[in-house]
């Protein structure tokens, strides 16, 4: 399994107060270039070093999580369908839709309990990038999947549904693929 979220820019070369204000919601702020490569990799059969990143801190860590080819590798990431480069390297794939307040009420969590970071500044963070990036970069590619689910859906159901299709997929020959 490979994450986007690892797949970060470093931004060390930036005085601490310039990182937070990065638009870390616009595919900019994503390695997609790297990603690719490592995709490219685990198809080809080779291992991969996956960077470490600290989201307190906008950098890489240093630290590196090798990842093994298999015959199935899943990736996942919010904007991972923003990028065209990444798009034709998947094989299949799947959309969760999600609910702004959950999203909203998850990041708020998360930001906080994770990042250090406060209620307004979350807020903030929502009005200013994070629901226009998710309107512009996320939302429009649920059409072009290849399965949708939506969140509250049965997530029994929603495996079963799954791993037929991806049965189906191999069972026709095709590759079943990052």
């Amino acid at each position: 399994m490979l994450s986007f979220d690892a797949y970060y820019h470093d931004q060390s070369h930036l005085p601490m107060a310039e990182r937070a204000l990065v638009n870390y919601d616009h595919p900019d702020s994503l390695d997609s270039g790297l990603m690719a490569a490592h995709l490219r990799a685990l198809r080809a059969g080779d291992v991969v070093g996956v960077p470490g990143y600290d989201f307190a801190t906008y950098r890489r860590t240093g630290d590196v999580e090798l990842v093994e080819p298999a015959e199935l590798v899943l990736v996942e990431g919010i904007l991972l369908f923003a990028f065209a480069d990444l798009w034709e390297l998947l094989d299949y794939r799947v959309f969760r839709n999600c609910p702004e307040p959950l999203r909203f009420e998850r990041r708020l969590t998360r930001d906080i309990t994770e990042r250090g970071r406060t209620v307004a500044s979350v807020k903030a963070q929502l009005a200013a990038s994070v629901k226009p990036m998710h309107d512009r970069y996320v939302e429009p590619h649920a059409a072009a999947a290849d399965f949708v689910t939506e969140h509250g859906d049965d997530l029994d159901d929603v495996t079963g549904r799954l791993m037929a299709e991806l049965t189906l997929l191999a069972g026709a020959g095709a590759p079943i693929r990052p």
